[in-house]
């Protein structure tokens, strides 16, 4: 049967975007189905980490976004009277070798995507299509679109039949390919609603570089960059308070005056209420359906984790995707996408039900206990960084279940090299994919026949690291602590697994090979 698409992506949203593009560039013909005929034109996310940074340099799009970004440096908490109960120094790179946090406006975020995944050949984008039907055959997938204006539709709408071998929901919280996978939902039944204003400073220093979190039992508030030229304020509804009530626009100008803002100081570009829930979809596969972004998890905002979780599952699923697709790897592949993002997922989560909760107190003695034991943190010298270590992956296609000391599943780090007296980041001299990294040596030398015929299959680049060269001291430093000298990363950035000598480095990939599933007919041909 010849179908239309090799994958169909529903919801166009940056992680949609994204996916296209990625699995465009794979050579896939992808076909992308959004409701709405237009892109959504107000500001919703308004932060990514240095990972996400690292996924949109894959994508090549790091010169645009700089300027339309900028790097938040600080973040602080303060209480009610005023005073520094935590602050995180966000001035220094993070592993990934883009600033730590960084602040945007998501309508130019999608603009910037949308430019791109139209410039890739094999993506068509129907916008202004809407999904009303998908159906899992077995051998592959079928949708029912019909074209409408995001609202409504006329019983006479124009409807059509596509066809596809898998199909990706990116279609938010109310996901229509979610309901149609049946995937039981997990709910941590955390439930806050917030005022969130989007405004424009008349004068752009006015509050520049403050990102600021007011823990005021009388209002929590935050106050945030939306990007360069913007300006984000949240309130916390009090008990008794309705959405109908504080989406007035009086309403929102009353809690800016109580910060000292007038309405000719800033315009309010957009207001709305929020619900911020906890929960997530217990399978993102099943058969020739998956899930990515906020179809398949949603989380508090106070990690700002949400719009960079769903980046992160649009690169992880792309290879997976692109391993089954191409037959390099067998459909188990797919399963383990939803548990190494799943484990990854449910961290960023209750990271971000931990800061709520502390956040959202409205009690004042309650306040006054938590403002007494952040204040005496804040007052040691001795305290550690207050910013947990990033999490690992759950488990998948690595080797977590070996004693590497957490390398396995772990995110590798990316350093510069020097070309031509130049700096770059690493990642920009290499083609996308698995990588062998080896510190000191060469890593072709460390593999057999068998071995580096399977990582030219897999596309794998095979890279050397010199510990003395300039930027790469961070490669010395991890592998140093993880007392080894060789790390296979995969396409994600996170690492498979580890070894130090040649008999390891084969073993190592020999367990890749396992993990991925190989098909029969592949180690037939490579061995001969």
């Amino acid at each position: 049967m010849s179908l239309d698409y090799d994958v169909a992506i529903v919801g166009y949203g940056p992680v949609g975007q994204t996916t296209a593009i990625l699995l465009g560039r794979l050579g896939y013909r992808v076909g992308v189905f959004e409701r709405w005929p237009t892109l959504y034109p107000r500001p919703r996310a308004v932060h990514y980490d240095d990972e996400v940074a690292r996924i949109f340099q894959r994508l090549g799009i790091a010169g645009e976004l700089a300027t339309i970004t900028e790097p938040a440096t600080t973040y602080e908490w303060q209480n009610a009277d005023g005073h520094t109960l935590l602050e995180l120094d966000r001035s220094e790179p993070g592993p990934s070798g883009w600033p730590a946090a960084t602040m945007f406006c998501q309508p130019e975020l999608e603009e910037l995507l949308d430019r791109t995944a139209k410039g890739v050949a094999s993506v068509e984008v129907h916008q202004g299509w809407e999904l009303t039907d998908a159906t899992d055959h077995g051998a592959h997938v079928s949708l029912r679109v019909r074209r409408g204006d995001g609202r409504r539709w006329a019983p006479s709408a124009e409807q059509r039949e596509v066809t596809a071998a898998y199909v990706i929901g990116c279609d938010g919280a109310n996901s229509l390919v979610r309901e149609r996978m049946r995937t039981p939902l997990v709910d941590l039944g955390f439930v806050f609603d917030w005022l969130i204003a989007d405004t424009i400073p008349r004068d752009p220093a006015l509050l520049a570089g403050v990102n600021l979190q007011r823990c005021d039992p009388a209002r929590p508030t935050t106050l945030v960059s939306g990007g360069p030229g913007r300006r984000r304020w949240e309130w916390m509804l009090l008990p008794g308070e309705t959405a109908e009530q504080v989406q007035r626009p009086e309403f929102v100008w009353e809690m800016l005056a109580r910060s000292g803002i007038g309405r000719d100081e800033v315009e309010l570009e957009r207001h709305a209420v929020y619900t911020f829930r906890a929960r997530w979809a217990e399978r993102w596969h099943e058969g020739r359906m998956l899930l990515a972004g906020d179809a398949a998890h949603l989380m508090p905002p106070f990690a700002g984790q949400g719009l960079c979780s769903g980046i992160r599952d649009a690169l992880t699923l792309s290879w997976h995707l692109d391993l089954v697709l191409s037959g390099r790897a067998g459909e188990s592949t797919l399963d383990a996408y939803t548990s190494e993002r799943c484990g990854h997922l449910q961290h960023a989560i209750a990271t971000s039900v931990e800061l709520g909760k502390v956040i959202c107190i409205s009690d004042e003695q309650e306040a006054a206990a938590r403002d007494e034991v952040l204040l005496a943190v804040a007052a040691d010298p001795t305290t550690p960084p207050m910013e947990p270590p990033p999490p690992n992956l759950g488990p998948g296609i690595h080797d977590g279940d070996r004693d590497d000391g957490g390398a396995a599943g772990s995110l590798f780090p990316q350093g510069v090299v020097v070309l031509g007296g130049s700096p770059r980041l690493l990642e920009d001299t290499l083609s996308p994919g698995f990588a062998l990294y080896a510190l000191d040596t060469d890593p072709v030398g460390l593999l057999d026949g068998g071995a580096r015929a399977y990582l030219d299959v897999l596309g794998c680049a095979l890279v050397a690291l010199d510990p003395a060269a300039e930027g790469q001291q961070i490669y010395s430093r991890w592998f140093d602590a993880h007392d080894c000298s060789v790390a296979l990363v995969r396409p994600d950035f996170y690492v498979f697994g580890t070894a130090s000598t040649a008999a390891e480095t084969n073993a190592l990939v020999r367990r890749l090979r396992v993990a991925l599933g190989e098909p029969d007919h592949r180690e037939e041909r490579l061995a001969s």
